[in-house]
């Protein structure tokens, strides 16, 4: 079974700020989206708004990670490296940013429509962020891992899409990926016993068609095998005697849901 660190009181206090910032770096990022900028864009931006909060960001050079953060676009599940690509009218962004802050990490994900999108679209975005939440709410001292596992599986599977298996989310805390890992698929009451003081990140990846996925060129970036596209959420959730405190809350509801695009300040 393996060890999940428990956080005390000084390290949850160290992973609200850091999990505060990302998740207010996440969305600068969504405001500033537009048709026309380019993944290296956003990628420019986001090493601007981490150096200028005291930050650094927890992905560049991680396993020699290029990027500042992983900005996706439509089929392009999760890991995707900020380039010549132009986002379009219609696409479906996935931004997921990782920070360090007092060396603590903060880690959180959206998906956002740019402007109008179509409804599949749409309802697969919604899909995606409701099994979150039914994670989330799984989340609680007492319940079994598998609880979250299990809760975002059905999530998805009743909408009729899939669950990428080869990635998934994990603890977090002072290192990017802690025990334990957290499949989006799995059964109920099984895995170790959540606790008081843990830090989970939860982050359902869902395919509108099938769950294969395959790695580009750039040994990075995953796509849909079938060229579906995917969506992907993500909070970091602390565990309590009570209910789950989500410590990368948003606070803005354009994160949630499609954004419209506004002229970008960069």
């Amino acid at each position: 079974m393996p060890i999940i660190p428990i956080k005390d009181a000084a390290g949850v206090a160290g992973m609200r700020a850091s999990c505060r910032l990302a998740r207010a770096i996440l969305e600068e990022l969504v405001l500033r989206l537009e048709p026309g900028k380019t993944t290296g864009d956003v990628d420019r931006w986001a090493g601007e708004l981490i150096a200028r909060a005291g930050a650094r960001s927890a992905f560049l050079g991680y396993r020699k990670f290029p990027g500042q953060l992983c900005i996706s676009v439509n089929e392009e599940v999760v890991h995707g490296i900020g380039g010549a690509r132009r986002l379009g009218y219609g696409d479906v962004v996935k931004l997921d940013v990782g920070i360090i802050l007092d060396n603590w990490v903060g880690d959180t994900a959206t998906t956002v429509g740019l402007g109008a999108i179509t409804p599949s679209r749409q309802r697969l975005l919604e899909r995606t962020e409701a099994s979150l939440k039914a994670g989330i709410a799984a989340a609680r001292s007492g319940n079994r891992l598998g609880e979250i596992c299990h809760a975002v599986e059905s999530c998805v599977r009743a909408a009729g899409y899939s669950v990428v298996k080869e990635f998934v989310g994990h603890g977090v805390g002072r290192k990017l990926h802690e025990e334990p890992q957290i499949p989006n698929f799995g059964k109920a009451n099984s895995g170790p016993v959540l606790r008081p003081g843990m830090t989970l990140a939860i982050e359902p990846m869902v395919n509108e068609g099938g769950e294969q996925i395959r790695i580009l060129k750039d040994g990075w970036t995953a796509v849909t095998a079938d060229r579906s596209d995917s969506a992907h959420f993500e909070h970091v959730v602390l565990i309590t005697e009570g209910d789950p405190e989500i410590l990368t809350q948003s606070s803005l509801a354009c994160c949630s849901s499609s954004a419209p695009p506004r002229e970008s300040a960069g």
